[in-house]
C-alpha cells in the first residue's frame, strides 16, 4: 500500500505542477520543464504502481530494473546501436533521402515522370513492412546492408511526396518575376523553388527519422548477425528478459527523439523566415 500511495502522491504533485507551469509565460524555460516534468511523474507512477502491485517482472519490469539492466549492458546496447542505427539505419536514411532529393527535382523538371511515378509511389509506399522486410533480406543478406534496403524503401516515398509538393510550392507569379529577371530553371530552382519548398523538405525529413529506426529494427527480426536491436529485443523476449527488452526501447527512444529533434532544430536554422518558426519563437 506504500508504494500506491506513493504512486497517488506523485501523481497529485506532478499534476498540479504541470497545471502550475501550463499558466505561466510560455518561456523556453516553461516548454522544457513541463515535458521534464510529465516523464518524471510517468515514470515514478509506473514504479510504484509495479512494486504496489507486485507485478511480475515479465509481464513489466520496474524502470529501477531496467535502469540496473541498463547500467550492466552498456557494451551490449552500444553493439546493438552501432548495428542498428548507425550502419542500418542512418545509411539508409542518408541514401533514401538524398535519392528522394533527387528522383524529386528530375519530377518536378518533367512533368511527365510525376504523372507516372507518383501513383507508383504510393502504391509502394503502402506495402506492408513486415512483408517487403523478408524479401530484401534475402536480396542483400543478413548484414546491415539488408537493413538499410528496408530503410531506403521506407523513407524514399515520404520524402519524395513531399519535396516535390514543396517545389511546387512557389506561385507563378514569383516565377514569371524569375523569368522577368532572364534567370535560368538552375537558378529558378536554386534561388526560388528550393527555399519555398525547404519546409516541405524538412517535414519529410522529420517524418523519415522515426521512419529509418522503425524499419531497421523490424528489418532485424527476419535475419540479422547476432547483433542489433532488433535480434536483441527478439531474442531477449525468448529467453523472458523483458528488462533487457525495455533497455533497447529505451535506446530507440532517444535515438529516435534525438534525431528528430536535431533535425527540427536545423529547420529552425534554415526556415527562420518561415510563419511558423517565427510563430514559435
Amino acid at each position: 500500500m506504500g508504494w500506491l500511495l506513493f504512486a497517488l502522491v506523485v501523481w497529485i504533485v506532478g499534476w498540479s505542477l504541470n497545471v502550475w507551469l501550463s499558466r505561466r509565460p510560455a518561456t523556453a524555460l516553461v516548454r522544457l520543464l513541463m515535458p521534464i516534468v510529465f516523464g518524471v511523474t510517468l515514470i515514478a507512477i509506473w514504479e510504484g504502481v509495479v512494486r504496489g502491485l507486485d507485478i511480475s517482472a515479465v509481464l513489466l519490469p520496474a524502470p529501477s530494473a531496467i535502469a540496473a539492466r541498463f547500467a550492466a549492458s552498456t557494451s551490449i546496447l552500444w553493439e546493438d546501436f552501432v548495428q542498428t542505427v548507425i550502419k542500418g539505419a542512418l545509411s539508409g536514411y542518408l541514401l533514401g533521402c538524398g535519392a528522394a532529393f533527387l528522383t524529386a527535382v528530375f519530377i518536378d523538371r518533367f512533368p511527365f515522370l510525376r504523372r507516372g511515378l507518383l501513383p507508383v509511389g504510393n502504391f509502394v509506399a503502402a506495402l506492408p513492412i513486415v512483408g517487403m522486410a523478408p524479401i530484401l533480406v534475402m536480396w542483400f543478406g543478413f548484414d546491415w546492408q539488408s537493413k538499410a534496403a528496408v530503410v531506403v524503401v521506407m523513407v524514399f516515398f515520404p520524402m519524395l511526396v513531399n519535396t516535390v509538393q514543396g517545389l511546387q510550392a512557389s506561385s507563378q507569379m514569383q516565377r514569371d518575376l524569375m523569368q522577368t529577371y532572364a534567370a535560368s530553371p538552375m537558378t529558378t530552382l536554386i534561388k526560388l523553388r528550393l527555399p519555398m519548398a525547404m519546409p516541405f523538405i524538412f517535414n519529410g525529413l522529420k517524418i523519415a527519422t522515426t521512419l529509418a529506426l522503425i524499419g531497421a529494427i523490424v528489418a532485424e527480426f527476419f535475419g540479422s548477425p547476432i547483433r542489433g536491436m532488433g535480434f536483441r529485443i527478439s531474442t531477449s523476449v525468448g529467453q523472458l528478459a523483458l528488462d533487457l527488452v525495455w533497455a533497447e526501447i529505451v535506446v530507440a527512444a532517444l535515438v529516435g527523439s534525438a534525431a528528430y529533434g536535431g533535425v527540427a532544430l536545423i529547420e529552425r536554422v534554415v526556415t527562420f523566415w518561415h510563419p511558423s518558426q517565427r510563430a514559435r519563437s
